[in-house]
């Protein structure tokens, strides 16, 4: 009896199932990989507001027309043209915005349009941790599943800065980047940060014409030795002579602060008549209502927006909600010199979220105008397919005609800023023709996402006919499929999981259960089992006896 359980235990241990089964040379068929989670998957376009998609006119200013899957607020636009205190209680009540978060008064130089601008500024902490729960509050996904803290500069909102009362999503006015700030040459301006955050921050006005100290003698240039505490607010004054497209962010502790988030651009227009400018581009993206000099030249504008983001810069948000914590973790413990770029957005988001909100919608014979700034700590390389683009200004300073050079890849440095007209005249030379073209950082890291590819600041030149009727891309559905999946961008999926070549380049490791050894090992196991209990009891009634 002991001999048959010991050879019964050996069969056991021989046929036990392992966590992990050695493929074969000759790999079997995979088991798709997908997580417990029933949401994982999303759909290409929430189409939330397909009405927004519209051209319109709303309280007398013309809206153009935004095809794209997430367009933004028309009612946010009508208020960034007029100023809060310019359109009607209606208008501003469908906004998140204050009512002096933009107000605009005097035409001092009598053509038509409001030349004192005041604009008030607050700070957003988005997918920060929460003091009530082990959450994160505010939440901004950047890509299926990707939530990395983030700070960002914000018009004055009102309201939560949640969604709803049963979210935890931000509303949309709070997002990266921090919005695209337009002006007028002449105009005075006085821009206000209200630091509603917990840790002190600037603004530094960078390029843009701007007397070092205020009329009152106070500080203008936004360096860190003037910070506005946590509850403070400064107002900073310029009234700029010179026209381009130039930078604002925080100059406090600047390698930490800049890389969470606290910069955007900032556009100087030229001085023309009645030209009501957009001040707030939300998102960046489409200008949907250009400026006077810009619709003379141009028949579209676009703001791009690029940004990478440290991981473990931003988690440190995510992991503690002391200020003193944080504030010791970001600049005493976290070092930059060590620190690698992991999340690459253009307009706030990485792909395939940039096929939402990020794409340049074309038709032929088109002359569009492209802002391109880059704040990322790394250089961009910016390559657009199937076009070659003319570089017209470099950090908001005009080329000559002679010094203006056409290419398909445009080299941009850490805070540079250019000015493109892109045509889509099919030449051979401005464009191959219509189609879906990418668009992307040549630099082959700005591709991925936390190392995962297709990801980053991908997006697409995208002639109109191409796209759906909620402005996604056609002939994409397979990959729009795969990649609006949170298992991707987690490392659940094989990048090849689904379809005919699944078996052979799918997960190797996954295969199905022996189900032979499954058997035999339980036989073996349950009869050694039942024999060691019966010579237990036999023994046990012997003993009594």
């Amino acid at each position: 009896m002991l001999f048959i359980i010991a050879a019964l235990v050996a069969v056991a241990v021989y046929f036990a199932p392992t966590m992990l089964q050695k493929a074969d040379i000759t790999p079997p068929a995979t088991v798709y990989n997908r997580s417990g989670e029933t949401v994982a998957v999303e759909k290409p376009c929430s189409n939330e507001h397909p009405e927004w998609r519209q051209a319109q006119v709303i309280d007398g200013v013309k809206i153009n027309e935004a095809p794209s899957c997430e367009p933004d607020n028309p009612y946010d636009i009508a208020v960034a043209v007029k100023g809060a205190n310019n359109v009607s209680m209606q208008t501003l009540m469908q906004t998140h915005l204050a009512q002096d978060a933009l107000t605009m008064t005097d035409d001092l130089d009598g053509d038509g349009d409001p030349d004192v601008i005041r604009i008030k500024l607050e700070i957003a902490e988005l997918n920060g941790a929460s003091p009530d729960g082990d959450f994160l509050i505010n939440t901004y996904d950047i890509a299926p599943g990707i939530q990395p803290g983030l700070w960002v500069f914000t018009p004055k909102s009102s309201g939560m800065a949640l969604k709803n009362f049963n979210s935890l999503v931000a509303n949309p006015l709070l997002r990266a980047p921090s919005p695209v700030i337009r002006v007028e040459q002449g105009d005075k301006v006085y821009i206000t940060l209200e630091n509603t955050h917990y840790l002190p921050h600037t603004i530094h006005l960078h390029g843009v014409d701007h007397a070092w100290v205020t009329a009152a003698g106070d500080d203008n240039d936004g360096m860190e030795e003037h910070p506005v505490f946590p509850g403070k607010s400064h107002t900073y004054e310029i009234q700029p002579r010179h026209a381009g497209t130039m930078f604002y962010h925080c100059h406090v502790q600047t390698a930490q602060h800049y890389m969470m988030g606290l910069n955007g651009m900032f556009i100087v227009e030229e001085n023309q008549p009645n030209n009501w400018v957009q001040t707030f581009n939300i998102g960046a993206g489409q200008v949907r209502h250009p400026s006077v000099a810009v619709q003379k030249s141009y028949s579209q504008e676009y703001d791009l927006y690029y940004q990478s983001v440290d991981k473990k810069l931003a988690k440190i948000i995510q992991n503690a909600n002391d200020p003193r914590l944080i504030a010791h973790r970001m600049s005493r413990e976290y070092n930059m010199t060590e620190s690698f770029e992991n999340y690459f957005m253009l307009n706030g988001h990485s792909f395939p979220y940039t096929l939402r909100d990020a794409v340049i919608v074309a038709n032929d014979n088109e002359d569009i105008k492209l802002h391109v700034a880059n704040a990322q700590r790394s250089l961009v390389a910016l390559h657009i397919h199937g076009h070659k683009a003319t570089i017209t200004a470099y950090d908001g300073v005009e080329q000559p005609a002679g010094s203006q050079i056409t290419r398909d890849v445009f080299d941009i440095a850490p805070a540079q800023r250019l000015d493109l007209r892109l045509r889509t005249q099919n030449n051979g030379l401005d464009s191959y023709g219509p189609g879906l073209w990418m668009f992307h950082d040549h630099v082959p890291t700005g591709t991925t996402t936390d190392g995962m590819e297709p990801g980053g600041n991908m997006a697409i030149l995208a002639y109109k006919p191409l796209l759906d009727e909620q402005g996604m891309p056609k002939m994409h559905d397979a990959l729009l499929d795969q990649v609006f999946n949170k298992d991707y961008y987690a490392k659940k999926q094989a990048v090849w999981g689904e379809g005919d070549f699944a078996p052979l380049l799918g997960e190797a490791g996954l295969i199905a259960p022996d189900y032979v050894r499954i058997v035999v090992f339980g036989l073996a196991a349950g009869l050694a089992i039942g024999l060691i209990v019966l010579v237990a009891l036999v023994y046990k009634r012997k003993q009594k006896l």
